[in-house]
């Protein structure tokens, strides 16, 4: 066993740096015949891990190989199976329970007593032995006495002390032992040899030492003298130096005090440089040169050059009073005084500036207001642009009463505000009374208008048109004159509002396309007006009153806005509050007081327009968009992308409610009991409404408006067909689904809408199978009698007969056969379809050109009922002879010549 021992260490547990310290050999219970060796291990590494080892001979028997291994910790319990009594059998639980049966009990006493120590040596976690004498887990036992001292040691625990003390040499002693061994030829062969050698020169080598030491005590006593020498010199270079300290003593003194003057003399110079340079700070930014003066008391502001002189001294004076004052000067007389000079000049200045500037709106105003009368004849708004012109050029001077007069600034703004509010409110007003005028003028042209003739002074409709202006400038109501003037005509013409149903039965000349036409030329005019004027308004407002930086807050003055524009226009007073807003709502607000008519005025040219013709509503939609699409692309938070937005809900409103009247109309249409329905006016009346949306909407933004009208129109349309086939008493429901549906599906497949697509496809599935329905259910008349016969003969074949015994059947036999077939010769049928011609003739109206569909239709059914009858003949009838009193070329021949005599 001690040799298997020693083979284990040296070719498994080295080369994995453990130390094998118990060993059994075990076979599994019931297998004795598979031995293996069961080994405790401990690692040579630190931390020490402790496991048992499963190992195996190999196959060939040649060496061992390690086969599985179990940490120690991870074993739960050791079962010996009996304490008292010597048996070779014990289990080991870890995972799993492994039985094993060792070779001699000795060697499993000995194996259980490493483990039960091991255990107490480095785990926390005590294994459980079970079945196990007390005796055994306190003492080695007996077959271990047998195993050397070094291998009991091990078992024992004492390797692991020893192991603990033990030091590796380092490489340079190993270098050291191995060159000392090969002088030394009989070093490994003779160790005792070796060993007194060694001792022998260690004896020589501590002679030589000490040898040296007692030569070495001269040398020692010579250095003891020449240190005593060295003190005495240091005790002599001391008294020299202390001689020298004080001698340097007295020229010290005199050096701080030669220092301490010229310190003094540093300092004054310093402070007069000080002092200079604070003078000449004074004088070169609180000094305002005669010629600033004079410009800022009595410059002219009426010139370029005096405008351009006041600009530079008002500069200059800002630069003056803004000069970042160091501690100290508020307090000198001279800069107290010039403070004074700036502040009187600034007063009076502001003053005189802001006295020009209401003059000059004054006078602007006026020679503003005698440029009106020429726009009155015609749709144009006046330029401001010389206003402009000339009011920019105090540009800067407004931007220095900004900074410096806040109060004067604003007060020359509510002036402008005010003034600019008053001109254009009078400006937009007889601009939008001039366009309401021509709009007017659209509904009254015309064929067989009263109104065509009359004459068209501007003062006559100005007075015709001041009822529907009140101070806002809204309409008064449904009995203003614009109003009656819009809406009266002829009988000939539509009323009030255009629908479906008006388009459907009017003529294209009543439509009065060219009405709609100078309508929205009037509308695009009206809008390509008010766009530049507000753009250049809002231009010049952001450049005259600097309003295109950051906000600039008055001195003292807590911010209290969030920027939010308030929904009201503000009054005068509140102009204050414009200062604590970001600058951007300011030109919102002043544009809002400026053109607060703008939109008031949109709003009922857009009413205007509505009760003259819905469909206007389209038109307007689409303009409406374009220039707020354009307005936006400017400038989306500007005054003008505001207000169009905000009308263009109405115009969206108006055109919704375009819609709804339409389908509403649709619903309260009622068909005449006694003439045939033909194509439904309002099925007439969409395809007008879809040939000029599509014209209107061409390449438009608003594009998703109108698929959205398509279908809530297109599905209006089909329910009241339905509707109307349901309640007609004249004219056949199929007939009346066939031919409107062909209509729609028409129109939808030639103006090709795709938001329409899945309506086309219905249109055409109901047109279909409506005209199939209609041509079954006309064709029963014309063989009454022979169609009742063959049913009954398909039922009889339907409850079982077979085929060829129906002409037993008293009821069907082959005489009941021949007297049916008789009473139809191809005379009478012939005089049958001619009566069916006419009568569908009757049924369907000329404009939608379905007769001969229909009647071909008629043919190929009556083909195919006449070959069903022949088969049923055949079938049922074998060998009888029975045919038909005429053929398919006979029908084919009276289908024709019926069609060509009608």
């Amino acid at each position: 066993m001690t040799a298997i021992k020693h083979a284990l260490q040296r070719d498994i547990f080295t080369p994995n740096d453990e130390r094998l310290l118990s060993i059994v050999n075990v076979c599994k219970a019931g297998k004795k015949k598979k031995n293996c060796f069961l080994c405790a291990t401990v690692t040579t590494e630190r931390p020490v891990q402790v496991r048992v080892v499963k190992v195996k001979k190999s196959d060939k028997g040649d060496f061992y190989k390690r086969q599985m291994a179990w940490e120690l910790r991870d074993l739960a319990e050791v079962d010996a199976k009996d304490a008292s009594k010597e048996n070779p059998e014990f289990d080991l639980h870890f995972e799993k329970v492994y039985r094993w049966v060792a070779s001699s009990t000795a060697e499993k006493n000995s194996f259980i007593s490493c483990i039960w120590k091991l255990n107490q040596r480095y785990l926390r976690k005590k294994v459980e032995f079970v079945n196990v004498s007390s005796q055994l887990l306190e003492e080695l036992p007996k077959a271990e006495e047998s195993v050397p001292s070094g291998e009991s040691q091990s078992v024992a625990g004492g390797d692991e002390d020893a192991l603990d003390d033990y030091q590796e040499l380092n490489a340079r002693e190993e270098q050291d032992i191995e060159g000392m061994m090969e002088v030394c030829e009989y070093a490994i062969s003779n160790a005792e040899a070796f060993a007194e050698k060694l001792s022998k020169e260690l004896q020589v080598l501590d002679g030589a030492n000490i040898h040296s030491i007692m030569a070495s005590e001269k040398q020692v006593n010579i250095l003891m003298q020449l240190l005593d020498e060295a003190l005495s010199e240091v005790d002599t270079i001391e008294g020299k130096m202390s001689s020298y300290e004080e001698m340097l003593q007295s020229v010290k003194e005199q050096m701080d005090q030669i220092s301490q003057s010229n310190r003094l003399i540093q300092i004054s110079n310093t402070n007069n440089g000080k002092l200079l340079d604070e003078i000449q700070f004074l004088v070169n930014y609180m000094d305002l040169s005669k010629g600033h003066i004079r410009a800022l008391q009595e410059g002219d502001l009426s010139s370029s050059k005096g405008i351009e002189a006041c600009i530079n001294a008002s500069e200059a004076l800002l630069q003056c009073m803004n000069v970042a004052l160091r501690p100290g000067h508020e307090k000198l007389m001279s800069v107290k005084q010039q403070q004074h000079l700036f502040t009187e000049l600034r007063d009076t200045f502001s003053r005189r500036l802001t006295n020009h500037l209401n003059n000059v709106f004054v006078h602007q105003g006026h020679d503003q207001s005698s440029v009106l009368s020429q726009h009155m004849a015609e749709l144009t708004l006046p330029k401001h642009s010389p206003l402009h012109r000339d009011l920019l050029h105090y540009a800067k001077l407004m931007e220095w009463l900004k900074n410096t007069q806040r109060e004067k600034y604003e007060g020359l703004s509510r002036t402008y505000v005010d003034y600019m509010t008053r001109l254009y409110e009078r400006e937009i007003k007889d601009f939008f009374e001039v366009a309401k005028i021509k709009m007017a003028g659209t509904a009254k042209e015309g064929k067989g208008n009263k109104f065509a003739t009359l004459p068209r002074k501007e003062s006559a409709f100005k007075q015709e048109t001041e009822s529907l202006h009140g101070s806002s400038g809204k309409l008064t109501g449904s009995t203003s004159s614009l109003n009656k003037l819009a809406v009266q005509g002829s009988s000939s013409r539509r009323s009030q509002s255009s629908s479906l149903l008006d388009m459907g039965n009017m003529s294209a000349s009543d439509l009065d396309v060219a009405d709609r036409t100078k309508f929205d030329k009037i509308f695009e005019q009206v809008l390509s007006e008010l766009e530049p004027l507000c753009l250049a308004e809002q231009d010049f407002i952001s450049k005259f009153f600097k309003l295109q930086q950051h906000p600039t807050l008055a001195q003292g003055e807590v911010e209290e806005s969030d920027g939010v524009v308030p929904s009201r226009q503000p009054t005068p007073g509140e102009y204050r509050h414009f200062i604590s807003s970001t600058e951007k709502d300011m030109v919102r607000l002043m544009m809002n007081k400026v053109f607060q008519s703008i939109e008031t005025e949109l709003n009922s040219l857009i009413t205007l327009g509505d009760k003259i013709d819905t469909f206007h509503s389209l038109y307007m939609l689409v303009k409406m968009s374009h220039h707020v699409w354009t307005a936006e692309n400017v400038d989306p938070t500007s005054y003008l992308s505001t207000t169009l937005g905000n009308v263009l809900v109405t115009v969206k409103r108006n055109f919704d409610k375009c819609i709804s009247g339409q389908i509403r109309q649709m619903e309260e249409v009622k068909i005449s009991k006694k003439s045939k329905v033909g194509i439904l006016p309002f099925v007439a009346g969409f395809e007008e409404f879809a040939e000029l949306a599509e014209t209107i909407f061409r390449n438009a933004e608003r594009r998703g408006d109108l698929d959205k009208a398509y279908v809530k129109l297109i599905r209006a349309v089909f329910m009241n067909v339905e509707k109307v086939a349901n309640e007609s008493q004249k004219t056949p429901r199929d007939v009346v689904m066939m031919e409107n549906f062909h209509h729609i599906f028409s129109t939808l497949s030639h103006l090709k809408i795709s938001c329409l697509e899945t309506e086309r496809r219905e249109a055409k599935h109901k047109y279909t199978d409506h005209l199939q329905s209609y041509v079954i259910n006309s064709l029963g008349q014309p063989l009454e009698k022979l169609n009742h016969f063959f049913e009954g003969v398909e039922a009889r074949v339907a409850q079982g007969v077979r085929e060829d015994e129906v002409s037993y059947q008293l009821a069907f036999n082959k005489q009941e056969l021949r007297k049916v077939i008789k009473e139809y010769p191809g005379k009478e049928v012939k005089k049958g379809l001619d009566n069916l011609y006419k009568k569908v003739d009757k049924h369907l109206c000329e404009e939608e050109s379905l007769l001969q569909v229909v009647w071909h239709s008629m043919q190929d059914e009556f083909i195919r009922q006449y070959k069903h009858f022949e088969g049923l003949i055949g079938r049922c009838y074998p060998g009888s002879g029975i045919t038909m009193e005429f053929t398919i070329g006979d029908m084919l021949e009276y289908f024709s010549s019926i069609a060509q005599s009608h």
